[in-house]
């Protein structure tokens, strides 16, 4: 069973708690997801079965939208409302500050939180945390394509920000908080988008449950999206027969004599005789065809254009 479903992770859910529900639902243990979100947040969840597994790491738009409720004028040890409050500020902060931050875009530098997933000497962050110990961390960059104050009023508002993957979004209301003087935790977190997923792809927990106990496991499988979706912005390059048999044996194949859509130095989709998703790929120096990633027996069907 290949495919991809995504779902919408409520709150007081990990992310792997999530992938282990998924492999009991779909009876499969080869099951992944694309993108951490934190217990408290919940929204656009992408999950990987089978062979789609492979193809993670390869997303080719893995930006990220979220809603985030922010309060100013307090600040945790985890940076949200979950934490224990580690100050207290009765400064106010204007309406016509927020313009500020509708400003604050582009290349950034993130301290990761204590209380993250991020590994260091092999120990994650929150581990040490729960232990109340704190270690020097690098800086990371992200990037900030845009951020919207949609509701603000006496100190709390909500804001949606497009970013790159990898942004802490209660960091960045952290940061905010102690630029202004008055600290800062994030309240509420939804990611709206994640890649290509947004809202409107999800689906409910309790409902994939709910269907599965009425008819069965397989019926599940009607719902999985194709790999194929991930790489639609990526032209295509196909196989003839021989060709396929000749990437099947592993044999390094001439590019000059492969159908591309079009030519460029970037990513392709390979599709063998049969009109299969079978790996991506680029045209290396020598005009041969350098294979970035193999996906076995997949079941993604083109039209003929």
């Amino acid at each position: 069973m290949d495919g991809i479903i995504c779902i919408y992770k409520p709150q007081n859910f990990t992310s792997f708690d999530v992938v282990a529900i998924m492999r009991k639902l779909f009876k499969t243990r080869k099951v992944g997801h694309g993108g951490t979100l934190d217990p408290m947040a919940e929204g656009v969840l992408p999950i990987f079965l089978g062979n789609a597994t492979r193809a993670v790491d390869f997303q080719i738009d893995n930006d990220k939208e979220y809603v985030a409720g922010f309060r100013f004028g307090v600040t945790t040890n985890t940076q949200d409302i979950t934490g224990e409050i580690t100050s207290v500020s009765d400064e106010y902060i204007s309406r016509n500050k927020m313009i500020f931050i509708e400003r604050k875009t582009g290349e950034i530098e993130q301290i990761p939180p204590m209380f993250s997933a991020v590994q260091v000497d092999g120990k994650r962050l929150y581990e040490l945390a729960r232990k109340g110990e704190e270690i020097e961390r690098k800086p990371r960059k992200t990037t900030i394509h845009s951020i919207k104050i949609e509701s603000y009023a006496d100190n709390e508002g909500i804001m949606r920000v497009n970013c790159s993957k990898g942004t802490y979004i209660r960091t960045l209301i952290h940061d905010i908080g102690q630029e202004f003087g008055a600290g800062a935790i994030m309240t509420s977190l939804v990611r709206t988008k994640s890649g290509v997923f947004t809202l409107d792809d999800c689906h409910k927990i309790d409902d994939l449950r709910a269907l599965a106990a009425k008819e069965g496991s397989v019926v599940l499988r009607d719902l999985l999206l194709p790999v194929d979706k991930l790489f639609e912005a990526y032209p295509r390059a196909r196989l003839d027969e021989a060709q396929t048999e000749l990437f099947k044996n592993g044999a390094t194949l001439a590019a000059d004599r492969i159908r591309f859509e079009r030519i460029y130095s970037g990513v392709y989709r390979v599709y063998n005789f049969e009109k299969t998703l079978i790996a991506l790929a680029q045209i290396a120096e020598d005009h041969s065809l350098k294979i970035l990633q193999r996906f076995g027996a997949p079941e993604v069907v083109i039209d003929d254009e």
